[in-house]
């Protein structure tokens, strides 16, 4: 999938220089032509079971409203980039498609060497081994360009799936909490990863655009 963004923002915004590739995926930050193909997927559906305890907060919102928050909060995450938090939003095409997206945060990133992560696939993506690959090829970033230390993770007990992508990326348990999110509060497992025990996968994990004055921006 082409990069979307003007040349000149990337000197601007260096977040919008960075490209993942694995396998058939692509990851890279929402610009904002993509925010179209972003608004129609919303629209489609995430989780075949509406009652699923994977249900995120967010998706019970009527579609429209659902869009107009969700592009809401992109460009609220461009603008709150800095060393002591941050959230770069990685969409995730698949032989050109956007097909989801894979989240990668941090807080106080200099001083912790820990990220958090979250994502999700349209339901037609599912299934294809598209969740770990992307989940995976965020941990390449994560650990060998930025230097982090830990990758936590959390999933709502009973979310089978999510258990799966973390187990096959190496993630283990590590412990339970309450959610703290808006909507219905779920108990959660919590999961650890580490360089050491990063399960990476078969296909090479190509990173661009990890550039000094993004490594700034993030206090990496």
């Amino acid at each position: 999938m082409p990069v979307t963004t003007h040349p000149g923002l990337v000197i601007l915004h260096p977040p919008f220089g960075l490209v993942l590739r694995a396998g058939a995926l692509t990851l890279r930050p929402l610009a904002d032509a993509d925010l179209p193909e972003y608004a129609a997927l919303l629209r489609r559906p995430i989780f075949e079971d509406p009652e699923s305890p994977a249900m995120f907060w967010w998706y019970q919102e009527q579609p429209e409203v659902r869009v107009r928050n969700a592009l809401s909060f992109q460009w609220r995450l461009r603008s709150g980039i800095s060393p002591e938090e941050w959230t770069l939003p990685l969409g995730t095409w698949a032989g050109g498609r956007l097909i989801g997206c894979q989240d990668l945060s941090a807080v106080r990133f200099a001083e912790r060497r820990t990220v958090t992560s979250g994502s999700w696939l349209t339901l037609d993506a599912h299934g294809k081994g598209y969740g770990t690959l992307m989940r995976q090829a965020m941990l390449v970033l994560a650990f060998d360009h930025l230097g982090a230390r830990r990758a936590e993770s959390s999933a709502a007990v009973g979310n089978d799936a999510s258990f799966g992508v973390s187990r096959a990326c190496g993630y283990a348990e590590d412990g339970t909490r309450m959610s703290t999110l808006p909507g219905r509060v779920v108990l959660e497992q919590r999961f650890l990863v580490t360089p050491e025990t990063f399960r990476r996968p078969s296909a090479p994990v190509q990173v661009e655009g990890v550039t000094d004055q993004l490594r700034v921006m993030l206090g990496a």
